[in-house]
C-alpha cells in the first residue's frame, strides 16, 4: 500500500471525537478518550458509511468543515492510554490551537477495505475534550 495512504490513515485517528460518561461512571480524560476510541471502532465494525458518519459527528467544532469521506476504507484504532498527556500548544496545520483541552497519545491503526487489511501504523494522535465531549480532527484519505 502506498505511503500516503498509511500516513493519512495514521492522521485519521487524531480526528476522532464525541463520547461522554454516563451518570455514575468515571469522567476522567483517560476514561472519556478510551470510550471515544471504543465508539470509533464500533462504527468501523458497521462499515465505512457508519464510520464516516461518526467522524462527521465527532469532528472538532472548530474544524467541522474539514471532514472527507473514507472512500470505502475503515480504520480500527488501538490507543495506548498509558501514553496520554496534555498537549496545550498543539494546533493542526496553520490553524490556531483548538478550543478545549488537547491531549496526545500513541495509537496503532489498521486500515481496511472490505475487511481486508491494507496498512498498519503507529503514531501520536491528538484529541480534545470540549464541553465534556471528546473531539478529533479527521483528514481526507487518498490512495495516491
Amino acid at each position: 500500500m502506498k505511503r500516503s495512504l498509511i500516513a493519512l490513515g495514521a492522521t485519521l485517528l487524531g480526528s476522532i471525537a464525541g463520547c461522554t460518561a454516563a451518570p455514575g461512571e468515571p469522567a476522567g480524560a483517560e476514561y472519556r478518550i478510551g470510550r471515544y476510541f471504543a465508539a470509533f471502532n464500533d462504527a468501523a465494525d458497521q462499515g465505512d458509511q457508519a464510520q464516516s458518519e461518526f467522524l462527521r459527528k465527532t469532528q472538532h467544532p472548530d474544524f467541522a468543515d474539514q471532514v472527507c469521506e473514507l472512500n470505502g476504507l475503515t480504520v480500527r484504532a488501538y490507543p495506548a492510554l498509558s501514553t496520554l498527556r496534555p498537549d496545550p500548544e498543539w494546533a493542526p496545520g496553520d490553524a490556531e490551537p483548538p478550543r478545549g483541552q488537547v491531549y496526545v497519545l500513541a495509537v496503532s491503526l489498521t486500515l481496511r477495505r472490505a475487511g481486508t487489511p491494507l496498512a498498519e501504523q503507529i503514531g501520536s494522535e491528538r484529541v480534545t475534550i470540549l464541553r465534556d465531549q471528546v473531539y478529533g480532527f479527521a483528514p481526507c484519505l487518498s490512495e495516491e
